[in-house]
């Protein structure tokens, strides 16, 4: 069982959609379920409607899952457990406020060593724990920490070692009864069945204290983690919210197609792809998750605009037509001539927009552009584009570029781009459109 388990506090990070991304494609060369876990317990930072369109997304590139569900449905499971590890002396009850750990931390910071809890409510007896709630005295709880070394094979960072003081007595449950991240994501992987996780390497920390959780609740089952490098921006640095790139809504309002998108994201750090350009599909013939980089790769927007180039010559012509309001193979087939100066639908739709809207009448070949018109509106249909070149020839007197410059600005409303042999055939049906 693999899951995705985004939170609703912000826009889909393309972080966050390689996660996804590769959970699916594993489910599916694994044969198992996928599953999708809206972590919402953070009541604070959560933005209404951030679950709907993390949904709405994955549903964009065609990752179907089994199953979703909201954690904070789970909160009495988590509240359950947690009370059953206080109940078998895997937990405890911890009363220090806090400005008493904030002066820990702070001693602990002057001394230049990390921070550890200072264990002074392991002794606290149950009698006591009973009449904590009666006294309004407010307590979290804390599970102990580990006896032994924690110890994880991860498929892309290796082998590490985690020693017990280093993953401490933490939280398991605030003072007001809500579960922490590490605490929430264990029970939640751990009732689910998950049993493969790829995520960040941002939450590698989280894996020995998720991992202790588990085997404190006697779960058994082994789980393989593969933690992925982060993606930096050009400047060398992490990508994060302030980077318009790093956001998969700005991918798509530029014009990036969910195909190009995922294909780019699988290549991240992967050098061992059998091609360049593939789908989603070939990709679960032979990706092999091992053979991702150790190190963080950089996002190059210029990568991406080759393979979303690439993609959209790959597009059925009359589907592409549709992406501009047509459904006509003909106008697929004009977009794609475009390619060579576009790279994306935003770009493409500019062109095509170009061609069928009201021309400029006011320039420098206003004239010629207008006799043209006239003769073009009275013109016979013409299938061949230099027999209709030789019409208007004939009816202007107009020659080089007193004929060329001000017809490719009346056919496309551009100066510049293919050549008008290769587009008349293409636009012949609309002319009378095209060319007012």
């Amino acid at each position: 069982m693999l899951r995705f388990a985004p939170s609703p506090t912000g826009d889909m990070h393309i972080g966050n959609l390689r996660v996804a991304i590769l959970n699916y494609l594993i489910a599916q060369q694994r044969e198992e379920s996928f599953i999708v876990r809206i972590e919402d317990t953070d009541k604070a930072h959560n933005i209404e409607g951030k679950d709907t369109e993390i949904m709405q997304i994955l549903e964009k590139f065609a990752l179907l899952h089994e199953s979703v569900f909201h954690q904070s449905e789970h909160l009495h499971m988590h509240q359950t457990l947690a009370i059953r590890l206080l109940e078998e002396g895997k937990a405890f009850v911890c009363t220090c406020s806090d400005e008493e750990i904030k002066a820990d931390r702070e001693a602990s910071k002057a001394q230049k060593i990390a921070y550890r809890y200072s264990g002074q409510c392991f002794d606290v007896n149950k009698e006591e724990h009973a009449n904590l709630k009666e006294r309004g005295i407010p307590f979290v709880v804390r599970i102990k920490k580990p006896t032994e070394p924690i110890i994880n094979h991860d498929l892309i960072k290796g082998d590490s070692t985690t020693a017990p003081n280093e993953v401490d007595s933490f939280v398991i449950l605030r003072a007001d009864g809500t579960p922490t991240y590490d605490f929430s994501c264990a029970c939640d992987d751990m009732l689910s069945g998950v049993d493969f996780i790829v995520r960040g390497e941002d939450q590698l920390s989280s894996t020995p204290r998720q991992k202790h959780i588990k085997t404190l609740l006697g779960y058994e089952t082994e789980t393989t983690y593969a933690h992925l490098p982060i993606i930096l921006n050009t400047e060398g640095i992490k990508m994060d919210k302030r980077d318009d790139a790093g956001s998969v809504k700005w991918m798509f309002e530029k014009g990036f197609i969910p195909d190009a998108i995922i294909n780019y994201l699988l290549l991240l750090g992967y050098s061992k792809a059998p091609k360049e350009i593939f789908t989603l599909p070939e990709a679960i013939e032979w990706f092999k998750i091992e053979n991702i980089s150790k190190s963080a790769a950089e996002f190059d927007i210029d990568k991406l605009r080759f393979i979303n180039r690439e993609h959209l010559k790959l597009i059925d012509d009359k589907r592409l037509s549709t992406l501009f309001g047509f459904a006509d193979e003909d106008i697929g087939k004009l977009a794609k001539l475009y390619l060579e100066e576009a790279s994306t639908l935003k770009e493409l739709e500019s062109k095509i927009k170009s061609i069928f809207s009201p021309k400029d009448f006011e320039g420098e070949w206003s004239d010629q552009m207008r006799t043209m018109e006239d003769i073009i509106l009275n013109a016979p249909m013409i299938d061949d584009f230099n027999e209709f070149k030789a019409h208007i020839i004939k009816e202007s007197g107009l020659k080089g570029d007193h004929l060329l410059k001000p017809l490719r600005l009346l056919l496309t409303g551009a100066e510049h781009g293919p050549e008008l042999s290769e587009i008349y055939p293409l636009i012949k049906p609309y002319l009378l459109e095209v060319a007012s």
